[in-house]
């Protein structure tokens, strides 16, 4: 007989303790400051700097601890093999339709058409710091993106937060201790797992402060740049956020479809941890409740361990559509005309610098500016365009590139037969099983 059962009803929790009410109000607040008091409002924004710096503060040890619990835990290798050969498959066709679409809704709806901007007279100034990043991470072409994959130190790695670099030395580490089993292996990964429940603990007292982020980064870019600074380019912003729905709607949804999950439902079950990801346009804040999530609903952990933080540096679904999507806008807007080499060139350079970006300072900016470095028919300078509303586009990219990661783990877990489907349909209808043996 079954110890599962379904879980009695609980009594409803005030409202105002929920963290998706905290965020939705703290977002509203933030606005109404910033157009009320944008002096006010735009001194606030050391409250979203605090919180997106004390996750940083977290986020690379616990890729470390996940990553190595994940390969140590699942014991065959071969299995890990398979599960991360199948991710990057995965990951790769997603970026290339991602690109693909971007630059499919730019060519349709032309939201550079008409600015008739001449480069000349923008100011280069203002991408000074994000060009200097970006000649850094193109260095040597691929080879040097692959020579700067492998840490100088692993402690180096954690100390910059280097997440690809973290992912490299984890996966060895992992390996390593897997390779090594016996009572040596369980103890070290007993303490891994340890350090591991601890982190996520912490990560959960940070996220209770998310509304106090929310508020500072919304009064901030709603006080800095108004909302009639915007209409220049609120045609692009719209253009990206509806790219973005199109694509985790239609793509993501009909892959999901075929793995038998709704992705309304799906959605709908990680709505706080999206609502926190639109508000703060970072990730980085909801990961340990992400990976929770997935496995509660019935992903098995070894695949949530191994696919979410690798999909955070090579899975990057909606920074894809804003690359494409930003590159033609750029050139639209200042009236240069693309060939089809140009697009190709385009298409390939993207599938390449997409990965790493995260973790990146100004990531979003920096990749563009390495990406266009390698088309020279389209003005570098053109990026000044579109820094005014990098925010409000990062917002929904970060959002789009969440949701991608979540899908793209429920598919590999499928893909794998991880995945235990009665389950899945179960929590995301709202009856979620209990273990009554357990605690």
């Amino acid at each position: 007989m079954s110890s599962i059962a379904a879980a009695p009803a609980a009594e409803p929790k005030p409202l105002y303790t929920s963290l998706f009410v905290q965020v939705l109000a703290a977002l509203i607040l933030g606005i109404i400051l910033g157009m009320v008091v944008p002096d006010f409002a735009i001194s606030l924004k050391i409250l979203s700097d605090a919180f997106l710096k004390l996750i940083s503060m977290i986020v690379a040890p616990i890729v470390f601890c996940v990553v190595v619990h994940g390969i140590a835990g699942a014991g065959d290798l071969k299995k890990v093999g398979r599960v991360g050969v199948k991710a990057l498959i995965y990951f790769e066709v997603m970026t290339t339709v991602a690109l693909v679409v971007g630059l499919i809704l730019a060519y349709l709806f032309g939201p550079g058409h008409g600015m008739n901007i001449d480069p000349s007279t923008l100011d280069a100034k203002a991408l000074n710091t994000y060009a200097d990043n970006a000649h850094k991470l193109q260095g040597g072409g691929i080879g040097s993106f692959l020579l700067n994959v492998i840490p100088t130190t692993s402690f180096d790695a954690l100390s910059r937060n280097d997440v690809l670099q973290v992912l490299f030395f984890a996966v060895l580490f992992g390996v390593g201790l897997a390779l090594v089993g016996g009572e040596k292996g369980k103890l070290v990964t007993s303490i891994i797992d340890a350090a591991s429940t601890v982190l996520f603990r912490v990560m959960g007292l940070i996220v209770r402060i998310a509304p106090l982020g929310v508020l500072g980064a919304v009064a901030y870019t709603v006080g800095k740049y108004g909302v009639g600074s915007l209409k220049q380019l609120v045609s692009l912003v719209a253009l990206f956020y509806v790219s973005v729905g199109i694509f985790v709607l239609g793509v993501l949804g009909g892959v999901m479809a075929l793995a038998g999950i709704n992705i309304l439902k799906f959605l709908a079950y990680l709505r706080e941890e999206l609502t926190i990801v639109l508000a703060t346009a970072s990730s980085d804040a909801v990961l340990p409740q992400i990976m929770k999530k997935l496995e509660r609903m019935g992903v098995k952990d070894s695949v949530v361990g191994l696919v979410i933080p690798t999909g955070y540096s090579f899975n990057l679904d909606a920074f894809s559509i804003y690359l494409t999507l930003a590159v033609v806008f750029i050139a639209q807007a200042t009236n240069t005309p693309l060939s089809f080499g140009d697009l190709l060139l385009v298409l390939g350079v993207s599938l390449i610098t997409s990965k790493g970006a995260h973790g990146v300072p100004g990531s979003a900016i920096v990749i563009l500016a390495a990406t266009l470095n390698a088309v020279p028919s389209i003005p570098a300078i053109g990026l000044v365009l579109v820094l005014s509303v990098d925010w409000f586009i990062g917002m929904a990219r970060a959002v789009g590139n969440l949701t991608g990661n979540c899908v793209a783990t429920v598919v590999v877990a499928a893909w794998e037969g991880d995945l235990d489907r009665e389950k899945a349909a179960k929590v995301l209808d709202g009856g979620e099983l209990v273990d009554v043996t357990a605690g």
